[in-house]
């Protein structure tokens, strides 16, 4: 496997002045979520020195009409102007700004995108499905079992969610076997199955919709038949495996220290998922790791995991909080040959 952002070009950040050398940041623009890392290179990864997130919704109506909202670009943009802000103070000497299944939709994210540069500084390239699953795969190798023949890596987004079918040897990179983007992500799916009104009613109906889709990639690579070996791991890396495991771990408050790396099975996942599928919109965004801004969307992003689940029926997963902009960060590292 080939770092995914290693032929990219890697921008001078916005407004840069007296820069700290190798410093990088990288900003991920999904249809959710804004998110931003900044890191400095640490042996074989990175040390992250400043972070930020913000529930933007950017892709909000987009599946139905096909445009992003003004709305949406103005909170959009005043998110993107604090990570501006924090890459300049931050001294980064290179960044990488990406933008997602959002963008690729929208007839007019053209114009949004120019604006955002000229409001920010932030030069935003959209990047292919493709190259969206290579990079959290990237981020992802480190978690990868040593004792498993072949991995499922999925991501479920805000507006897609990318599978990739990784065959695992020791002591060599995973070699991709097959990949997949269908698109629905937790946005997408909330929004054609009544938001924050989602109930057990049409939970089910989601779940055999993603089903469906998931088919042809599950028959085409065999992977219920590969799950009864027992040496197929499925490793999630989303807002939604990470939700599920805080909410299992009974988390006061959100920590990626306890929830990276953790393994959950099958059993325990349900049984989040059913108690969240029981509750209303209100009860969902009072839990401390889900939030208003997730509660309309958390049952959707549950019945993508069901549907992947019953594809690859392994009996359990790896929880991940790692992805784009971790892929992004150690892309623009090796280009720079500045990892041990």
């Amino acid at each position: 496997m080939q770092p995914a952002a290693q032929a990219h070009s890697q921008r001078q950040p916005p407004h840069a002045g007296k820069q700290r050398a190798q410093t990088y940041a990288a900003l991920d623009l999904g249809t959710n979520n804004c998110r931003l890392l900044v890191a400095r290179p640490e042996g074989q990864g990175f040390s992250v020195v400043d972070a930020f997130s913000r529930i933007v919704r950017l892709g909000e109506g987009v599946g139905e009409n096909g445009y992003l909202a003004d709305a949406a670009m103005d909170r959009t943009i005043a998110a993107l102007k604090i990570c501006a802000s924090k890459i300049r103070r931050r001294g980064a000497t290179r960044y990488r700004a990406v933008a997602t299944e959002a963008c690729r939709r929208a007839a007019n994210c053209d114009a949004f995108l120019a604006r955002a540069a000229r409001e920010t500084g932030l030069e935003i390239e959209i990047i292919s499905t493709g190259e969206e699953a290579m990079l959290a795969l990237d981020s992802c190798v480190p978690l990868l079992s040593r004792s498993a023949a072949r991995a499922l890596l999925f991501d479920i987004g805000g507006g897609s969610t990318e599978l990739i079918w990784v065959k695992l040897r020791d002591n060599a990179p995973p070699e991709v076997e097959g990949w997949t983007s269908i698109g629905y992500g937790v946005v997408t799916l909330a929004e054609r199955y009544g938001g924050n009104q989602i109930g057990p009613s049409n939970y089910g109906v989601m779940t055999e919709l993603i089903m469906a889709e998931l088919a042809p990639f599950a028959l085409r690579h065999g992977l219920v038949e590969a799950a009864s070996g027992k040496d197929v791991q499925l490793l999630g890396t989303s807002g939604t495996v990470t939700t599920i495991a805080g909410v299992h771990l009974k988390l006061p408050r959100y920590d990626r220290s306890k929830v990276d790396g953790i393994a959950l099975d099958f059993v325990a996942v349900r049984a989040v998922v059913d108690d969240l599928v029981a509750k209303d919109f209100a009860a969902r965004s009072a839990h401390p790791c889900i939030g208003p801004g997730r509660g309309d969307v958390v049952i959707a992003g549950c019945a993508i995991l069901e549907a992947i689940m019953r594809a690859c029926p392994v009996g359990g997963i790896t929880v991940a909080d790692r992805g784009l902009r971790e892929g992004l960060l150690l892309g623009m590292m090796r280009a720079d040959n500045v990892l041990v």
